[in-house]
């Protein structure tokens, strides 16, 4: 089949190369120029596992072609499948202008029967207004040309992307039109082999379940979170609350890892646009709301207890941080608590020897240049490095090369022997008995944390 897919961010260049990778043709465009001409060189402009191999290769074999051009790459095309972002507005609702305007470039340049499939993640309406749109366009034109629109959402882990694409769990089809179901069930006969692992919904169906999905799992997150920071005030560890509960079948172990909260392009901005919804149809979003505010509490947790152990004023410590991507497997930092604690630890005084495998590019980018101009945060280029001469290390994200790091090297290298773990990788016994201080989440720490205001019962995102 003749694919468009427009859009390559980490939706769109998985989405397309992965259908190149099974035979189909797949054409990708992006307004980008610079990323299409580094595309065409066999550059991937993010990271993520396995797939820089499976551009090169589809490129090569002519199956997988970028440009810029849309009415280009529709004239061989009767499927397009739109993965342009939808980053939340002022109010936290999804910015639908980008999806909106392919829709209608798509409709000033359609020649022959189409189906259109929204693959970004968008709220409960947007194929309508996607129709509309198309179809606005074509009554300008003076012309009749039919086509469909249909919901596709993307069920994608950064740092799993490829793998989750290739084997998926389930594949959600929204759409009342037989002729786009026999060609999406056409498309997709390859990833569901062993069994039938495609689900065919309305279009409004299909496009909650993207929104409630990310809303559960967040939603488990958070409350994980919410019972770290109850046994930390109850000398009880959550690591074995969280064996005792996870063993239940209803309950499980996926996403019950209580950690320095969520991060990422996905669940923030998908709660967000959720409790948008609900506002919209006049339901108090109660469980949502709290929900994030237990995120951003969660992010504020480490350096809490950063100044329960040293104080308000870091004026003259420094810290090494390891990890700053908001989760291993990938270089995006958007909305990482890693982030969130820099600016604190920042605003307090602290100086700061950062360390990721991946995410020191996107830093350097992403942050403020004055902080590393003046020397308040230095990039370290080992993760050894990060630790000479420093008052603490901090562990941000579990990337696998902190797992198991050398604790007598790294007690001789630092001032002294504190370490903070955010996401609970180390056995406090362990740690304790090679001489460090040890703080991690919800495992019975003894320091004194303050006590935040109290939220509103119905608190506005």
């Amino acid at each position: 089949m003749n694919v468009t897919v427009v859009g390559t961010g980490y939706v769109g260049l998985v989405t397309g190369t992965c259908f190149a990778e099974m035979g189909n043709t797949v054409t990708c465009v992006d307004m980008d120029a610079t990323k299409i001409s580094q595309l065409k060189a066999g550059k991937v402009p993010i990271y993520e596992p396995g797939l820089d191999a499976m551009v090169q290769n589809n490129a090569r074999e002519g199956r997988l072609l970028f440009t810029t051009s849309l009415p280009e790459a529709m004239v061989n095309s009767s499927l397009f499948m739109i993965a342009v972002g939808t980053p939340p507005d002022e109010d936290g609702s999804a910015d639908l202008k980008h999806v909106l305007a392919v829709a209608r470039e798509i409709g000033r340049h359609l020649q022959q029967y189409a189906v259109v499939v929204d693959k970004s993640t968008v709220p409960v309406g947007t194929a309508e207004k996607v129709r509309a749109a198309i179809a606005g366009e074509l009554e300008k034109r003076g012309v009749e040309i039919p086509f469909d629109v249909v919901s596709n959402p993307e069920f994608l882990k950064e740092g799993a992307a490829v793998e989750d694409f290739m084997r998926p769990d389930r594949i959600i089809i929204g759409t009342d039109s037989e002729k786009a179901r026999e060609m999406l069930h056409r498309l997709y006969a390859d990833f569901s082999r062993n069994h039938d692992r495609i689900v065919f919904m309305g279009v409004r169906d299909a496009e909650m379940t993207k929104y409630a999905a990310n809303a559960m799992l967040a939603t488990k997150i958070s409350f994980m979170n919410e019972m770290a920071g109850l046994c930390d005030r109850l000398g009880v560890d959550v690591e074995k609350v969280r064996l005792g509960i996870g063993s239940d079948a209803r309950i499980g172990f996926s996403f019950i890892y209580p950690g320095c909260g969520y991060g990422g392009s996905c669940f923030p901005k998908d709660i967000k646009a959720l409790i948008h919804m609900a506002e919209d149809c006049q339901l108090e979003p109660l469980v949502l709301q709290a929900v994030h505010w237990r995120n951003e509490r969660q992010k504020q947790v480490l350096f809490q207890k950063v100044a329960a152990r040293f104080g308000a004023d870091l004026t003259g410590l420094t810290f090494g941080l390891w990890g700053v991507a908001f989760k291993p497997g990938t270089d995006d930092i958007r909305e990482a608590p890693a982030v969130v604690l820099l600016q604190e630890l920042i605003a307090a005084g602290a100086r700061v020897q950062i360390y990721d495998p991946e995410a020191l590019a996107a830093a350097r980018r992403e942050l403020p240049s004055a902080w590393f101009e003046q020397g308040r945060i230095i990039a370290a280029k080992h993760q050894y490095e990060a630790l000479e001469g420093v008052d603490a290390l901090i562990l941000v994200t579990e990337w696998k090369p902190f797992r198991h790091p050398d604790f007598r090297a790294m007690k001789s290298m630092m001032s002294q022997p504190v370490i903070f773990d955010g996401r609970n990788q180390y056995d406090p016994k362990l740690v304790k008995a090679e001489g460090f201080e040890y703080y991690a989440i919800g495992r019975g720490d003894t320091l004194d944390l303050p006590q935040p205001a109290q939220l509103p019962r119905s608190a506005a995102v």
